[in-house]
C-alpha cells in the first residue's frame, strides 16, 4: 500500500469514529432534555414515554479489545442521570393541554389550548404556555379568535393572589416575573397596571397604574391614576404622586402620595370626620373617631361631633355575637347642644342622651330559655336636635319609643313557666315616660290533680277537674323623663302582686250539652292603703296613705252550657253547581255569681261626705284604686249570660268538576246579660260581632253594641240614660257607633285583576291552578325534582310583545291606609221625638305611601297624607336614587310640612372610599322657607 493510499484509509477511519461519538452524545443530550427527573408528566403522554435514570445499554463494541489487547473507551455506553442543577426546582411541575403539548430539542415544552401548569403555591392558565425546562421560566399569553376577540388570557395565581394579564414571564424558583396589563383584585378595589414587575415576596412594582373600585377594570368610569406604585397583596398598596380620572377625564385633583390597605380580616383605624356647615351650630365635623376590632366576636366604633359654636356629641357603637347562641348591637349617645349666641335671649343649651340596645338569641341555643332586648330610649328633645335626624321627617316626628327587655325560663317537668320584662312608653309630646320594671308572670300549666297514674276502666268525673296557677309581680311608675331617678320607690313607685287560681271541668251532658263549671279565686298585695276625706275649708278631697302589705282577695263561680246545631240546606236552583249551604248555630247559656265585696266586712270600700257649692254627696271610693291591679268590683252579682253565634258555609262545584268550599259568614254573634242581682238597670247592653271574609287579602270585622237603656231628663234637664228600657218605648237598641281602620295596596297586577272581573278572564294564577288540576295524576306530565326531592323551577323566557321586544315593565306600588268613626254626635241637640242624638261621621288620617322604579337604575319611593280633622297635608317626604354602578346618587325633598328640606349626596359605593362624596343640603332648622 502506498504512503498516499495508507494516509487516506487512516483519515477514514478516524472521521467515521468521530461521527460515531459526536452522534451518541448528541442523543445523550436530547433524552436529558425531554423529561427531566424534576419535571413530572401529566399528559396523555406520560406513560412509556421517558427514559429513567436507571436506563443503560449495555452495548459491547466490536473494539471492545479481546486478548491481550487493552478495552476501547466504548467498552460500555451507558446513559447515566445527570446530576441535579443547582437551580432545580423542590417538587414537581405538573402541566396538562387540551389540545397539544410540543417538546423540542432546545430543552422547552409548548402547551396549546386552555393550558394548565402547576406548581406548589403557584397555578398558571393561559391559551399558549411555554416552558424553559432548564431554567425553570414559563411565559404565557393569550390568543385572538377570528372576530379578533381576545381568549384564554393568562391567569396567575400565587398563594390567594389572583392575576389577570395579558402576557406573563415567571421563574418558579426565583418567584419572580414581568407580567404586562396586569388585573389584580385587592379588597373592595382593583389594581391594573401596563407593566408590573413580581418580587419574590408577592409585591408588584408598576409603572402608569391604576386604582379603582369599579368591576369595570378594563373601561372603569373612574379611577386614581398612579405614577409608580407598590402594591402588597391583601397588604396595602403605596404610590407616589396621583390624580383621579373621572369618565375618562383627569381632574384638577392630586395628591402627592396616597396609602390603601387591604385587609381580608377586622382591623383597627381612624374613622375619618365629615365636614359640615350648619346655621345654628357653625363649622364642624361629625362622625370622626376610631374602630377597635377586639376580636371576631366584637368590636367597638367611638365616634364624635364638635362645632365651633360649643356643640359637641359622643356615639359609642358595637357589634356582637356568638354562633349559634346570640347576636346584638349596643349604641350610646351623649350630645351637647348650644344654639344662639351667648348673652342673647336666643341663647340655649341643650343635653340629651340616647341608649339603643338589640339582642337576639338564636332558637336553638336554648330550647328552655329565651332572653331578648329592643332598646330605643332617648330624652324627649333628642331627635330634634341631633345633626343626623335634620334630614329624617320621620325620626323627628316620632311621638312614642318603646322600649322592652325579656327573659323567660320554662321547666317542662314541672309545667312551670316563669317569664320577667321591663317596658319603658315614652312621649316625646310633652316627655312622659311610663315605666315598668320588672313586670314578672309566674305560671303553672293546666294539671289534672285527681287523675289517676295508672287509670283502669273509664274516667271518673272527679278526673277531668283541672287546676292552673298565675302569678304576677308588676312595680311601675309615671312620671316626666327629667324627673325618673329622682323619685322613690317606696312612695312614688306603683307596685303589687296578683294571684289567680282558677279551677273548672268539663263534662257532657245528654250527649250533645257540655256543662263547664269553674271557680275563680283571685288574690292581690298592695303596699300601699289610700284613704280619702272632703276638706270643707279647702274645698277638696285629701288622702291619707299607709305604707305596709295588704291583702285583697276575691272570688266567683260559673256555670257554662253550649251545643251546636247544624242544618243543610240545598236551593232550588242552579242544581248543576251541586251547591250545599251548612247553617252552624251555636248557643250558649252561662251562670255567674259573685258577693258584694264593697261590704264593710271585706274592708275594701269607704266612702265620704262630699259638700260642694251647698250640694251634698256621698262619695263611694277604694282604698286600693289606681293601682297597679285593679281592687274587687262592687256590688253582687248575680249574671245570666245569652250567646248564639252563627257560621254559614258553601260548597259547589266549580268548572272542572272540583269541590270548592267558601266561607258566607264567618261570624255572625250576638250576646246580652242579666244581673239579677241588680236593682236598677239589670240588662247590660247587647254586643254584635260580624266578621265577613271579602277575599283573600281583606277580612271585614265589625264589633259594635247596642245600648239597652234609653237616653231621658234628670232633674238639672241633662240627657243621662235612664232606667227604662229602649224596648219599653218599641225601639230597638240604640247604636253607640262603629269605627275601623283600613288599607289597599295598588300595584302592576291590581289594574288586570280589575279588568279580568268585569270581563270573566283569568289571571296567571289561576291558570296556573286549572293546568295543576288538569295534569294531576298525569305521570307523563309530572315536574323533575331535585336531588331531595323537591321540584326543580321552570326558567321561564321573557315576554315579548308583539314586534319582539322585550315586553317593557316599570314596578310601582302605592299603599293607601285610612280609618273612619261613626259616633253620636253629643254636641248638637238631641231629637227629643225618639230621643237621640244625630250620628257623625268621621275620617282618619289619610296616609299615602309607595314606590316607582322607573328603571333598573332609577328608582323613587314618597310617603305623604292627609289629615283631614286638621285640614292640612302631612309631613311629605320623595326620595329619589340612581344607581351609577360603582358610584350611588341619592335626592330628598320634603316641600309639606313642618320640616321643610332637600338634600342631594353623591359617594362611592365602596366603604373604603366612603369620604369620596360630594353633598348639598339645605339649612337645618325647622320651617326653613328655601323655595
Amino acid at each position: 500500500m502506498t504512503p498516499l493510499k495508507a494516509n487516506t484509509f487512516i483519515s477514514f477511519i478516524l472521521l467515521f469514529v468521530l461521527l460515531l461519538l459526536s452522534g451518541g452524545a448528541a442523543s445523550q443530550r436530547r433524552r436529558a432534555k425531554v423529561a427531566p427527573p424534576n419535571v413530572q408528566r401529566t399528559d396523555s403522554l406520560q406513560g412509556g414515554d421517558t427514559l429513567q435514570a436507571g436506563d443503560s445499554l449495555s452495548v459491547r463494541d466490536s473494539l471492545q479489545g479481546g486478548k491481550g489487547l487493552p478495552a476501547d473507551s466504548l467498552q460500555q455506553d451507558t446513559v447515566v442521570a445527570a446530576p441535579p442543577k443547582k437551580d432545580a426546582l423542590d417538587a414537581p411541575v405538573a402541566y396538562e393541554a387540551n389540545d397539544s403539548i410540543v417538546f423540542t430539542q432546545s430543552g422547552f415544552a409548548h402547551l396549546y389550548g386552555q393550558g394548565k401548569v402547576s406548581y406548589p403555591g403557584a397555578d398558571l392558565e393561559a391559551d399558549i404556555i411555554s416552558m424553559d425546562m432548564d431554567n425553570s421560566t414559563v411565559f404565557a399569553r393569550g390568543t385572538v379568535d377570528s372576530v379578533g376577540t381576545a381568549k384564554g388570557r393568562p391567569v396567575f395565581k400565587d398563594g390567594d393572589t389572583s392575576y389577570e394579564t395579558d402576557t406573563i414571564r415567571y421563574n418558579f424558583k426565583s418567584k419572580r416575573g414581568l407580567i404586562s396589563n396586569v388585573v389584580s383584585q385587592q379588597g373592595e378595589g382593583y389594581v391594573t397596571g401596563n407593566n408590573a414587575k413580581k418580587g419574590n415576596n408577592d409585591e408588584l412594582y408598576m409603572r402608569s397604574g391604576r386604582y379603582t373600585t369599579c368591576d369595570h377594570h378594563d373601561h372603569p368610569h373612574f379611577y386614581m391614576q398612579m405614577t409608580y406604585a407598590k402594591v402588597r397583596p391583601k397588604k396595602n398598596v403605596v404610590t407616589g404622586p396621583a390624580y383621579l380620572v373621572v369618565e375618562d377625564v383627569p381632574l384638577p385633583l392630586a395628591v402627592p402620595f396616597f396609602f390603601f390597605p387591604f385587609s381580608s380580616s377586622y382591623q383597627s383605624g381612624f374613622l375619618m370626620p365629615t365636614y359640615m356647615d350648619d346655621s345654628n351650630r357653625g363649622f364642624g365635623l361629625t362622625d370622626g373617631g376610631y374602630y377597635f376590632a377586639i376580636s371576631d366576636q366584637m368590636d367597638l366604633k367611638l365616634r364624635a361631633d364638635i362645632f365651633t359654636k360649643g356643640s359637641w356629641a359622643l356615639n359609642m357603637e358595637s357589634n356582637y355575637v356568638k354562633r349559634y347562641k346570640y347576636s346584638g348591637l349596643l349604641q350610646a349617645s351623649y350630645q351637647v347642644t348650644k344654639t344662639g349666641d351667648k348673652g342673647l335671649p336666643d341663647y340655649s343649651v341643650a343635653k340629651d342622651f340616647k341608649v339603643v340596645w338589640s339582642h337576639r338569641q338564636d332558637p336553638k341555643a336554648n330550647p328552655n330559655s329565651t332572653f331578648s332586648a329592643s332598646v330605643n330610649f332617648a330624652t324627649s328633645s333628642y331627635e330634634r336636635t341631633n345633626i343626623d335626624n335634620m334630614y329624617n321627617s320621620q325620626a323627628m316626628s316620632q311621638n312614642t319609643k318603646t322600649s322592652s327587655v325579656s327573659y323567660s325560663r320554662n321547666f317542662p317537668d314541672q309545667h312551670l313557666n316563669i317569664s320577667m320584662s321591663s317596658n319603658i312608653a315614652q312621649s316625646m309630646k310633652d316627655s312622659s315616660i311610663a315605666v315598668t320594671l320588672p313586670d314578672m308572670t309566674i305560671s303553672l300549666s293546666t294539671i289534672f290533680p285527681f287523675k289517676r297514674k295508672h287509670a283502669v276502666g273509664d274516667e271518673r268525673w272527679y278526673e277531668k277537674i283541672s287546676v292552673r296557677y298565675t302569678g304576677r309581680l308588676k312595680n311601675s311608675i309615671k312620671t316626666k323623663d327629667n324627673l325618673l331617678f329622682k323619685k322613690n320607690l317606696i312612695r312614688d313607685w306603683e307596685n303589687g302582686m296578683q294571684h289567680e287560681i282558677p279551677v273548672s271541668a268539663t263534662f257532657t251532658l245528654f250527649k250533645y250539652f257540655n256543662v263547664t263549671p269553674s271557680v275563680n279565686y283571685t288574690e292581690r298585695w298592695y303596699t300601699r292603703k289610700v284613704k280619702k276625706d272632703w276638706d270643707d275649708e279647702q274645698g277638696k278631697e285629701v288622702n291619707d296613705t299607709t305604707y305596709g302589705f295588704h291583702r285583697v282577695y276575691d272570688y266567683s263561680a260559673s256555670l257554662g252550657i253550649n251545643t251546636k246545631i247544624y242544618g243543610m240546606y240545598k236551593p232550588l236552583f242552579m242544581k248543576k253547581k251541586e251547591i250545599q249551604i251548612r247553617h252552624v248555630i251555636t248557643p250558649s247559656i252561662s251562670f255567674s255569681a259573685a258577693p258584694d265585696f264593697t261590704s264593710s266586712r271585706y274592708g275594701y270600700y269607704d266612702s265620704y261626705i262630699k259638700d260642694q257649692n251647698g250640694v251634698r254627696d256621698t262619695v263611694q271610693y277604694s282604698y286600693y284604686a289606681g293601682q297597679v291591679f285593679t281592687p274587687p268590683s262592687g256590688g253582687k252579682q248575680g249574671l245570666i249570660s245569652f250567646n248564639i253565634s252563627n257560621n254559614l258555609e258553601m260548597k259547589f262545584k266549580d268548572k272542572n268538576d272540583s269541590i270548592r268550599k267558601v266561607s258566607l259568614i264567618d261570624d255572625l254573634s250576638m250576646g246580652i246579660s242579666y244581673n239579677t242581682a241588680a236593682q236598677v238597670r239589670p240588662w247590660s247592653d247587647l254586643s254584635f260581632n260580624l266578621r265577613l271574609k271579602l277575599s283573600k287579602s281583606y277580612t271585614l270585622s265589625m264589633n259594635s253594641t247596642f245600648a239597652t237603656y234609653a237616653y231621658e231628663f234628670d232633674e238639672s234637664g241633662r240627657v243621662v240614660p235612664g232606667n227604662r228600657t229602649e224596648w219599653s218605648y218599641g225601639r230597638f237598641g240604640r247604636w253607640s257607633g262603629y269605627g275601623t281602620s283600613f288599607s289597599w295596596t295598588v300595584n302592576n297586577d291590581s289594574w288586570k285583576k280589575i279588568r279580568n272581573f268585569f270581563t270573566g278572564q283569568k289571571d296567571d294564577e289561576e291558570q296556573d291552578q286549572d293546568q295543576n288540576a288538569s295534569t294531576e295524576g298525569d305521570s307523563d306530565m309530572e315536574g323533575e325534582t331535585t336531588e331531595d326531592g323537591t321540584p326543580k323551577k321552570k326558567k321561564e323566557k321573557a315576554a315579548a310583545d308583539a314586534d319582539g321586544y322585550q315586553v317593557f315593565k316599570m314596578p310601582w306600588s302605592i299603599n293607601f291606609s285610612t280609618g273612619f268613626n261613626i259616633t253620636e254626635d253629643t254636641s248638637k241637640p238631641i231629637n227629643r221625638k225618639n230621643m237621640r242624638y244625630p250620628y257623625k261621621f268621621s275620617l282618619n288620617s289619610l296616609n299615602i305611601n309607595g314606590n316607582v322604579k322607573l328603571t333598573n337604575k332609577w328608582a323613587v319611593s314618597f310617603n305623604s297624607g292627609y289629615d283631614f280633622n286638621a285640614k292640612e297635608i302631612t309631613q311629605t317626604a320623595f326620595n329619589i336614587t340612581r344607581d351609577l354602578h360603582c358610584f350611588s346618587m341619592t335626592a330628598a325633598i320634603s316641600p309639606f310640612g313642618r320640616w321643610k328640606y332637600y338634600n342631594f349626596t353623591i359617594r362611592a359605593n365602596a366603604s373604603i372610599l366612603q369620604d369620596l362624596k360630594w353633598e348639598q343640603r339645605s339649612q337645618t332648622q325647622s320651617n326653613i322657607q328655601w323655595y
